[in-house]
């Protein structure tokens, strides 16, 4: 049985969707605040995080960033009435997985749940996954990237989404195919994450200048090798 931490200060909203979810088979545990929240974390394992944004003491963002020190792998999901993009973009910056403005459909937010916990689940063994990508070596399936000795561990949605840039080197990938394979679906907020999921790829591959993401707006992403 998945796990679940949800940290929602609205009383109505959290009793009706603890129980929605327990229902659908997930062991919840329902925090009210982020302060709250955080201490669970600290204390227990969990599956899967689903934080609001606007709470008491702690706030969502700050929560998710501390979650990020202890567990870099856990997904997390936003559910706020906040939609503006750039709110949007702090919670992926943040390390967020997805996001759902209120008011929403349970129905979505389970299908959601299930494609992420779907994406997380072991890989099965396949041949080793080991690529040179200009200086760099990157292993998929242990999710590294190591550069002069130094490694560097990625969360599964930087492994996944470097593993389809470098199968594709200096071809372009678009994007709606990027979407679905790392993400599970194209719409608007994977979009998003996606863009900011490029710039934490290029920051890891900044030592070697002969390596490049480029962006063809609205088209799709070509890592580019030079050397």
């Amino acid at each position: 049985m998945s796990r679940i931490l949800f940290v929602e200060d609205d009383l109505n909203l959290g009793m009706l969707l603890k129980e929605n979810l327990n229902n659908k088979g997930f062991d919840t545990t329902w925090c009210k605040n982020g302060e709250d929240g955080l201490n669970v974390f600290k204390k227990e394992k969990f599956s899967l995080c689903i934080l609001d944004v606007m709470m008491p003491i702690k706030d969502g963002f700050a929560l998710c960033k501390e979650i990020r020190l202890i567990n870099a792998e856990v997904p997390i999901i936003f559910l706020t009435a906040r939609s503006m993009s750039d709110d949007v973009i702090k919670g992926f910056e943040y390390g967020a997985d997805d996001y759902l403005t209120k008011p929403f459909n349970t129905q979505e937010l389970y299908l959601r749940i299930k494609a992420i916990l779907k994406r997380m689940q072991p890989k099965e063994s396949n041949p080793l996954k080991i690529y040179n990508i200009g200086k760099y070596l990157f292993d998929h399936n242990k999710m590294t990237l190591e550069y002069e000795g130094e490694i560097t561990k990625l969360s599964s949605k930087e492994a996944d989404l470097l593993w389809v840039l470098v199968t594709n080197k200096n071809e372009l990938t678009q994007r709606n195919l990027i979407l679905e394979k790392v993400w599970g679906n194209d719409d608007y907020f994977a979009a998003k994450s996606m863009d900011v999921y490029i710039s934490k790829l290029r920051k890891l591959l900044k030592n070697d200048p002969e390596i490049e993401i480029l962006n063809a707006y609205g088209i799709g992403f070509k890592m580019l090798i030079n050397n």
